[in-house]
């Protein structure tokens, strides 16, 4: 929410005619000068603001939005395949979103997914009363075993040593 505030202000800074969208995109209704773009590109840059403009880009940030939405909806979306959800929701085959994240991010759809998975039971983990086959189960894991070794994989500790060495620190 700050982030389109700031977004805003910055735009309206530079009296610059346009629509946002939705969270996070910006229409331009008329081009505007190169000058004027790139102080605004260095005025958004000081909140820590990047403007992505090329439409390669634009696609993998709304991939991962997508995968982001997903992983924070309910279990119904979860649940779905996740190319069927992407193809779907963005309007391209599952191949060519796939290739065009991978040639921009350097890393697998796959790869992006099991990270945040990971986030988010530690998010999880941290601040709900869960065990861990209900979070595996709401993260769409075969077994607690999987989330496990996934888990062990990424962190380098089990979910359970995770939680004991962050509780330490919160008493610590």
């Amino acid at each position: 929410m700050m982030c389109k505030v700031l977004l805003q202000q910055q735009l309206d800074k530079f009296n610059i005619d346009c629509k946002v969208t939705e969270p996070g995109y910006v229409k331009f209704k008329e081009n505007i000068p190169m000058e004027t773009y790139n102080n605004l590109l260095n005025s958004l840059k000081e909140f820590g603001i990047e403007i992505v403009d090329n439409q390669k880009s634009i696609l993998v940030q709304k991939i991962k939005n997508v995968i982001i939405e997903m992983l924070y909806a309910d279990k119904g979306v979860q649940s779905l395949k996740i190319s069927t959800f992407l193809s779907e929701k963005l309007g391209e085959s599952y191949r060519t979103l796939s290739q065009v994240f991978s040639e921009v991010t350097f890393i697998s759809i796959e790869n992006f997914i099991i990270l945040h998975k990971i986030e988010r039971v530690k998010q999880l983990l941290l601040t709900e009363n869960l065990s861990l086959t209900e979070i595996s189960f709401m993260m769409n894991y075969s077994s607690v075993a999987y989330l496990s070794q996934q888990f062990k994989n990424i962190t380098g500790v089990t979910p359970t040593a995770f939680q004991k060495i962050m509780k330490q620190k919160r008493y610590a």
